[in-house]
């Protein structure tokens, strides 16, 4: 059972239904976690506003999702692992893309340098070298490009631990996590 209350964007306060309102427009329904980021409308307004902003950014959607899976499998988030495999297939990812980014890895090397590096800012509490960097300007992402991946890793421990610390109900297919398998 979730530990704090999910919104309900009917009977709310208005800046709450507002930006409920939009995020049920894009998605075609609540997702339970912004339901419960609602508690907080400046919670939800950062969160919102993030992911619309590296919604626009260079990187592009499916990675963003890969990156995404990898980091909620990394941390054990089966709520965000569930909705960013789903969102990862609308971006153009296949089930495989999405089940080997799961796991860290991509068969495209520019894709697995983003991996490698999100996951080792995740692992190493962003405890990254030259070396790390460098590697990723080696795979052709611009300065910019590297900033949005450390972005995207940022946005995605957020929600992983929104779901993990309030048990959020996941609303969307289960996906199993590796370290379960």
């Amino acid at each position: 059972m979730n530990r704090i209350p999910l919104i309900d964007r009917a009977n709310t306060s208005a800046d709450r239904k507002a930006l409920l309102d939009q995020i049920h427009g894009a998605f075609g329904a609540t997702p339970n976690m912004f339901r419960a980021v609602a508690n907080s409308p400046a919670a939800l307004q950062s969160m919102w506003s993030s992911f619309g902003a590296l919604g626009a950014g260079t990187l592009g959607a499916k990675l963003g999702e890969q990156i995404a899976v990898a980091v909620a499998d990394r941390n054990a988030c089966e709520y965000c692992l569930a909705a960013h495999t789903v969102l990862g297939k609308k971006a153009g990812a296949s089930a495989q893309e999405m089940a080997a980014a799961q796991a860290g890895e991509a068969s495209d090397p520019k894709t697995q340098a983003a991996l490698r590096f999100a996951l080792k800012v995740v692992n190493e509490r962003a405890q990254v070298s030259d070396a790390d960097v460098q590697s990723l300007r080696a795979a052709g992402f611009s300065d910019e490009a590297v900033v949005e991946i450390l972005a995207h890793v940022a946005l995605n421990l957020f929600t992983n631990y929104v779901n993990i610390a309030f048990a959020v109900p996941v609303d969307f297919p289960a996906v199993q996590l590796r370290r379960a398998s």
